[in-house]
Formats: structure tokens, C-alpha cells, sequence
């Protein structure tokens, strides 16, 4: 998976939001596959308009557990904001993550101006549920 700065940096070399678009598609791509099998209820992430799926694999527990995702969505667009989140918090430790200023990050690729109102919703969700699943973890849950 590509670093999170690495992308950040193309999206600033990007400068035309058609390529940012491609760029996004393009990541989406890369994204590893979440198996079937995990495609459950379980692993939904509501408040998303496309269908998306979160899996979390601690290693470890409490605060300094590493965590692992692999997610899936049946949008290419979502495919490639699921990589850059998942740029974000890949291998941190669960206090890492709920600590982090994801949305902060974000910012500074100048999604939030270019996604529509839905897919930005959705965005919050998945951070949400990152946030959500790191406590988790660190509580011991």
C-alpha cells in the first residue's frame, strides 16, 4: 500500500480534479480484495450510499494493538477513498488512530470540495467506524 504523504504529494502535483478523479480510480484498483466470505453485515459500514465493507484485524489488544484493515466496496470511486484512508491508519496502533485527525489529513487533499454531498457523508462514516473500531480495540473489546 502506498504511504499516505506519497499520495498527498500526487494529489498536489495533480492539478486538474479530472486527474484526481483518475488518480482516486486508479488507487481503488490497487485496493487488496476483502474476501466474500467477509462481505457480512457484520463488516457493513452504514451511512454510505455505495456498499462498503470493513474488516479489522488486531494484532494484539489494548491501546498498542497494531491494526490491520481490508475493506471493499462495490464503487470504484469508494474503492479509492477507502485506500487513502486506509493509507492512514494501516499498521498504527489502536491509540494512534484515535488520536489521528483524519478528517485534518483529508483536508489537505481538497476532497470534501469535490465530493458530492452523499459521497462526503459516507467519507465521515468510514472514519467513524475507524475511529469507532479502534476504541474498541483498546478497550479490550
Amino acid at each position: 500500500m502506498r504511504a499516505y504523504q506519497d499520495i498527498a504529494a500526487d494529489f498536489e502535483f495533480l492539478e486538474d480534479w479530472e486527474d484526481r478523479y483518475r488518480y482516486i480510480i486508479e488507487l481503488g484498483k490497487e485496493l487488496p480484495n476483502l474476501p466474500e466470505e467477509d462481505h457480512t453485515e457484520e463488516n457493513r459500514v452504514h451511512g454510505c450510499v455505495s456498499q462498503v465493507w470493513l474488516k479489522v484485524i488486531p494484532e494484539g489488544s489494548g491501546p498498542g494493538a497494531k491494526l490491520h484493515f481490508l475493506a471493499d466496496s462495490d464503487a470504484i470511486i469508494v474503492k479509492g477513498l477507502i485506500y487513502i484512508l486506509l493509507s492512514m491508519v494501516e499498521g498504527k496502533t489502536a491509540r494512534e488512530i484515535m488520536d489521528m485527525d483524519i478528517a485534518g489529513q483529508l483536508e489537505r487533499l481538497g476532497l470534501q470540495e469535490h465530493l458530492t454531498q452523499q459521497r462526503a457523508n459516507g467519507l465521515a462514516s468510514m472514519i467513524e467506524r475507524l475511529k469507532r473500531e479502534a476504541r474498541k480495540v483498546a478497550e479490550g473489546g
